[in-house]
């Protein structure tokens, strides 16, 4: 089965409307949400076309399809007006046979790792970088931010397909990519 990852739409309407359309056509059964869904944060610029208000009419559109974890800019407040679970801190996914312990990053990361066993994969946010990359017998995995990437990367996102997990830029180019065996 295929999934989509993105983290850190921060708002954007814009950068939304691209993880919803490519979503549309990537064949992903879900699209799983690593927080910072519509606040942009204090620390941040304000993301291209900062619309929480459409933001949120977008994503409950898809409320069926989202899984999602709550991030360090999401709050209860974001909970009201959105139609699916996003408060967790984190969901333990099993997904293709594999355990994905998903969440944000700011609590859990690979300074603070949580419990997993060899062969789990640690996929999370926050950081706004793409991560694919083993860590001695765990993986760490990262889509990248999809409205405010920094370390001069593009706005991205991530697809697991079988155990190959890859990061695009919404132009279709490859980021990053591992194979999960």
């Amino acid at each position: 089965m295929k999934y989509m990852f993105a983290s850190d739409i921060h708002g954007s309407a814009y950068y939304c409307r691209k993880v919803l359309d490519t979503f549309e056509t990537s064949g992903a059964e879900r699209l799983i949400l690593l927080g910072d869904l519509l606040y942009h944060g204090p620390r941040n610029d304000l993301p291209r076309d900062y619309e929480p208000k459409q933001v949120f009419a977008m994503l409950n559109e898809y409320r069926d399809r989202i899984w999602a974890v709550r991030g360090n800019c999401d709050s209860e407040v974001d909970q009201m007006v959105l139609q699916f679970p996003m408060m967790a801190d984190y969901a333990v996914l099993v997904l293709n046979g594999r355990t994905f312990y998903a969440t944000h990053g700011h609590i859990y990361n690979e300074e603070n790792m949580p419990p997993l066993q060899p062969g789990d994969a640690l996929i999370f946010g926050h950081i706004h970088l793409p991560v694919a990359r083993a860590m001695e017998d765990k993986y760490l995995l990262n889509p990248g931010s999809a409205a405010l990437p920094k370390g001069g990367n593009p706005p991205s996102y991530a697809v697991l397909d079988e155990n190959e997990f890859t990061i695009y830029d919404f132009d279709g180019g490859v980021i990053g990519s591992i194979r999960l065996i």
